[in-house]
Parts: structure tokens; sequence; C-alpha cells
């Protein structure tokens, strides 16, 4: 009867999350500039009565509701920042907010934050332990908002955390979900070639850093094809190669090459490192030029808690019966996250939000991209169900 009763209540508050998601989408904030948009969720909080609210970083919120019994603390985490991409989707609450998009469904992440909220504080006469509801900042800008939070003690006490993202690459109706890595590294690399230029048509008088940069893009390609275990999902991608001038009689001085790597193991992630630096370094000395290389860290990869996942498959497999739960490869994209579960056993999850149907095919930072605003409710009934069933294991 009490299940019946709760799962009533996440239909009623389905609406509110419908309000909320395309309020917060039309008025989209870059990341680390969340100030409107926090603050509305403060409001949000505040109005529905029994959270002990804090503010650990100038854009974010942090919400506490403690249950009538003992139990675990689980943080349950939603982030908040939109993209710099400009909205071509013509929806009728389309971003109001020149340039700026929710282009990665934390739109949605906020609004069934917020639904959970709603729906656990009327049952907290059934609660045990406590909630930590975490509405972060700058998911999408490294080093990200979450390492900011864990510094500012958002972790203290919390036994476990858990994430879910909305994914218009998955089909509505589908909840995925894997033990271990779910999420990969996202490292950024940069070279830069210092040769000696010269003209076009004295090139034996020059150090010719294009020629250079050119057979290091081609062994970069070859890392993983060549260096990295079949087996080990990896991607170097060369994205930038700059030089030259106007000028094309002109064979410049230095050219930069700049791309990202993707790679969910820790030992293949040092050695693409390492051999990055050798080619750079070897390619440049064969040609009499120099060049230096700044890797730079991005988010480690989401790691699932085994025990997590399998207590929470569980729950799915009940609850979410006319679902499928899908044990799904890695996503090689980055998500800080992995801030939250380095710290604490966590479990990150992705919800189906595409239909092709209904025209939702597009993916993550497209202009067009947008959801399927069922999955909202699938989110909420997530999390609900998350924060009752982790309490008391």
């Amino acid at each position: 009867m009490e299940m019946e009763l709760i799962l009533q209540q996440i239909d009623e508050v389905y609406e509110n999350v419908l309000e909320w998601r395309r309020y917060l989408h039309q008025h989209p904030e870059l990341s680390f500039q969340e100030y409107e948009t926090s603050q509305y969720v403060y409001d949000v909080l505040k109005e529905l009565g029994g959270f002990e609210l804090n503010r650990p970083t100038k854009t974010s919120v942090v919400a506490c509701l403690k249950g009538k019994k003992s139990g675990k603390v689980i943080a349950l985490r939603a982030d908040m920042d939109a993209l710099p991409v400009q909205e071509k989707t013509e929806l009728p609450f389309s971003s109001t907010n020149e340039g700026i998009m929710h282009a990665c469904a934390h739109d949605g992440h906020t609004a069934m934050l917020l639904g959970a909220a709603k729906v656990l504080k009327n049952n907290q006469h059934l609660l045990h332990g406590e909630i930590v509801f975490i509405f972060q900042h700058a998911e999408e800008l490294p080093p990200g908002g979450a390492q900011e939070m864990v510094a500012a003690g958002v972790l203290d006490g919390v036994d476990q955390v858990v994430g879910i993202h909305l994914m218009s690459t998955i089909p509505y109706g589908t909840i995925g979900i894997r033990q271990g890595a779910i999420t990969s590294a996202s490292d950024i690399f940069e070279i830069k070639i210092q040769g000696k230029g010269g003209h076009a048509s004295t090139p034996e008088l020059t150090v010719d850093p294009v020629a250079i940069g050119a057979q290091m893009v081609t062994a970069l390609n070859h890392i993983v094809s060549r260096t990295v275990a079949p087996l080990n999902s990896a991607v170097v991608s060369v994205t930038k190669f700059q030089g030259g001038g106007p000028a094309l009689n002109v064979i410049p001085d230095s050219v930069s090459i700049g791309g990202s790597v993707r790679v969910i193991n820790g030992e293949t992630r040092a050695l693409i490192k390492q051999r990055i630096s050798e080619i750079a370094d070897g390619y440049a000395k064969a040609n009499g030029a120099e060049a230096k290389v700044e890797y730079t860290y991005g988010y480690n990869p989401v790691q699932n808690d085994p025990k997590m996942t399998e207590c929470l498959s569980a729950m799915i497999r009940e609850h979410f019966q006319d679902k499928t739960l899908e044990i799904i490869d890695p996503m090689l994209g980055g998500e800080d996250f992995s801030a939250f579960s380095d710290e604490r056993p966590g479990c990150y999850v992705m919800i189906g939000a595409g239909n092709e149907q209904k025209g939702i095919v597009y993916p993550h930072h497209h202009p067009k991209f947008d959801i399927d605003e069922d999955a909202l409710k699938e989110g909420l009934k997530f999390h609900v169900l998350t924060a009752l069933t982790l309490t008391t294991r």
C-alpha cells in the first residue's frame, strides 16, 4: 500500500518536473555562471520546506532530508549547467539566452532531482537515514564543479552516491547500467612544434614544422591501433592543427597540434600519455626541431561500485518491469561525477530518452538535441526508489 501511494505521488509530481524542466531549459547558464539557476533551485526547495539547505559554492545547492528511522546517508546528484550552443530545436520553451542551450539534458536532471526531493519530503516518515540532494554546477567545463563540492565537504558523512544521465542515444524504455567503468577519462593534449621558418621556394634553409606536424598526426593516429591492446577501449583524436599565415609562400616558424584522449583503463591512460610525448619528441628531434607537450588530465572514469550496481539492478528489475535493463558498454564521454565516486562508493545509470518516432534522434551537444519528456518520470522514479532502497541496505 505504501509503495502504491508513493508511485501515485510520482505521477502527480511529474507535472511539476515538466514545469521545472521547461523553465530551466528556457533559462540556461554556462558552467560556473549558474547564479539564477542555483537560486531557482534553492527557492523551490525552500518553498517545499523541511530541508537543511546550504550553498557550498557560489552556484551550487545542497539539500539534506533526514528520515525518521536510522539508516545510511545517500547522496543523489544532478548537474545544472548548460553549453555554449545556439539552440535550433524550435521548441515552445527554447532557450531565451542567445548562444546558450541545455544541449545535454542537465535541465532534466535538475528537474527530476527536485521532483524526487518533493516526493521524499512527503514521505519523510518512511525514510531511513538521510538523503543529500546535490545540485552541482559546472559539469561541462574542467576542472568541473564536482571536485569543488568535494573539497567543500559535501560528501562528509555520506555512505554512497548515485547519479543518472538522460541519454538521447539510448531509446526511451531502456535503462543502462554496468559494473566498473561506465564513462572514460577525458584528457587533452597540445604539442607546439618549434622549427625555423623561411621562404617556400627554399625549404632546405628551413626546419618545416608543417611537414613535421603532418608526420606526427599520422603517428598519433596509430597509437591506439598499434600500441593499445584491442580489448582496451581508447580514442586518440587530433582535433587542432594551426600554423602559418595569410602568405602562402611562407613556411612558418611553429605549428600547434592539439587533441583529445579517451580511455577507461588507468595503465592505458599512462601509456598513451607516454607515447604522445615520445612521438612528439622523436619526430621533432629527427627533423631538427623542438617539441613542447602539454598533457592535461581531465575527469577520471566513473567507476560503478559492484555491490551498488547489483542492488540497483535488482531494484530496477522489480519496479521497472515494463522497461528494459541493459548492461551497456562504457561511454567514452567524460563525466565529473567521478570526483564523487572516487571518494565514495558510487553508481551512475543511463536513462534512455531518445525516441525516433518523435524525432528525438540528435546526439548530446547538438543544436537540435532534445529528450523524450516521458523519460523524466523514469528518472524521478529511479531517484525516489534508489533513496528508499539504499538507505536500508
